[in-house]
């Protein structure tokens, strides 16, 4: 179920412009059209999310904020992102990272292009690539809940828990809605708890 900020984004999502009313002309109102930039529409799910008490219409923000995040403006890295998407649901990592490797190249603002190769090198197991192409998609969009998500559970993983809680707790910090990575620091703070006693 769609509310507030959500359900008014989503009304105008298709064309990016809110209508407004304008001043009156002759006595007849004149409706003033606002561009809504993709960067704006971000902004305001984020910030919706921190206080959506909802679960249900959390869960569509963070969709609706990943959609976002994911197109490019491109349609020949979207066709590539397609095409890495396929290759990554058929487990053939080194196809895909050959698709994102192109995509990094064409459009190295692109969040995603560096998100999904980072998810790639983690399923690969190669914590190292996959650190560094975080560090990318953080300096791009510091806000990216998915990637110190994943960073989070990487620096658990080699055993570095105070890299782990913080990048949780930042996570946290932007979306209060994932459930696994709150299980996750709750889960290393107990842990980290009991080290100190």
């Amino acid at each position: 179920m769609l509310s507030g900020p959500l359900l008014a984004l989503s009304i105008g999502a298709g064309s990016g412009s809110a209508e407004e009313t304008g001043p009156s002309v002759g006595g007849e109102v004149t409706p003033v059209v606002t561009q809504v930039t993709k960067a704006e529409r971000i902004d305001s799910l984020l910030d919706s999310l921190k206080s959506e008490t909802d679960p249900d219409a959390a869960s569509e923000m963070e969709n609706a904020i990943l959609a976002l995040w994911l197109e490019s403006g491109s349609d020949t890295v979207d066709l590539l992102m397609q095409w890495t998407l396929k290759a990554m649901e058929e487990k053939q990592y080194p196809r895909a990272l050959d698709f994102l490797d192109r995509v990094v190249l064409l459009e190295p603002g692109y969040v995603e292009g560096w998100n999904k190769r980072a998810t790639v090198y983690f399923l690969m197991d190669d914590y190292g690539q996959s650190i560094a192409d975080i560090g990318k998609v953080l300096e791009i969009e510091p806000r990216h809940f998915g990637a110190l998500s994943g960073l989070g559970i990487m620096m658990r993983a080699i055993g570095d828990d105070d890299r782990a809680i913080a990048a949780f707790r930042e996570a946290l910090a932007i979306d209060p809605h994932l459930k696994n990575i709150r299980e996750e620091l709750d889960s290393l703070e107990a842990e980290t708890a009991g080290e100190d006693t």
